[in-house]
Order: C-alpha cells, then structure tokens, then sequence
C-alpha cells in the first residue's frame, strides 16, 4: 500500500500541469508558450519593419535589430518547433510546425495580419481556427 501511495505521488509530481504565462494564455505547454512568444517577437518585428520601410522583411535575417529580433532568433530550430518563413507578394507566412503532434504540441501559423492560428494534428493555416 504504501508503495503504491508513494508511486502515486512521483507520477504527480513529474506530471505538473501547465501553468498560464498571463491571464487568457492560450498555451497548452510550456513549449506552446514559447512558440508563441517567438511568434509574437517575429510579428511585432515584422511591424516595426514595415513602418520604417514601406513594406514586410522577406526574411527572419532583416528582422534582426529591428528591437527585439536577435541573429539567433534567425534559427529556425526552436526546441519543439521548426519554424517556417515564407515572403509573399504583400506580406509573409510565418509557421510553427512541432517536431511532435500531440496534446502540448499543436502547429501555429500567422501572416501579415498579425493573427495566430492553432490547428491540431495537422500544419496551421490561414483558415485553421484563430487564438484569443
């Protein structure tokens, strides 16, 4: 019994559920987190580049020092995430594509409009279901 008991409690212990980053933190993980702060910071990047010059960077390199975009936010290996960076006529797509699908791991996507998309089990688009 007391095996049992004390086996109970190491599973818990090594299970935490996640804890929000803020008040309507739409992460389901801790790697979810990041993965939308990177998108995030690639966004407001993305804006600050087009105000001072008329138009979206066509690559993460362009970002860098645009404030808080760094050259090593240029790698597109994120932990659990491989992000995917496309230019386009009148704008960019950015996605976040997990190394594993599953529960703490959904595919995000956002484009010029500055929208996060969250789709699970699948790459995120334009059309997946926005976050709040």
């Amino acid at each position: 019994m007391l095996l049992v008991l004390w086996l109970s409690v190491a599973l818990a212990i090594g299970q935490t559920a996640y804890q929000p980053k803020f008040p309507g933190d739409p992460a389901h993980s801790d790697a979810e987190a990041n993965a939308l702060g990177y998108m995030r910071t690639v966004i407001r990047a993305q804006r600050l580049y087009q105000k001072k010059n008329l138009k979206f960077a066509t690559s993460l390199a362009e970002l860098v020092h645009t404030g808080s975009f760094t050259m090593r936010m240029t790698q597109t290996d994120r932990g659990d995430y491989q992000v995917h960076f496309r230019s386009r006529r009148e704008g960019y797509e950015l996605t976040l594509l997990p190394k594993q699908f599953d529960a703490d791991h959904r595919a995000f996507y956002a484009n010029e409009d500055g929208t996060l998309h969250a789709e699970e089990g699948a790459p995120a688009t334009e059309n997946s279901p926005s976050l709040k």
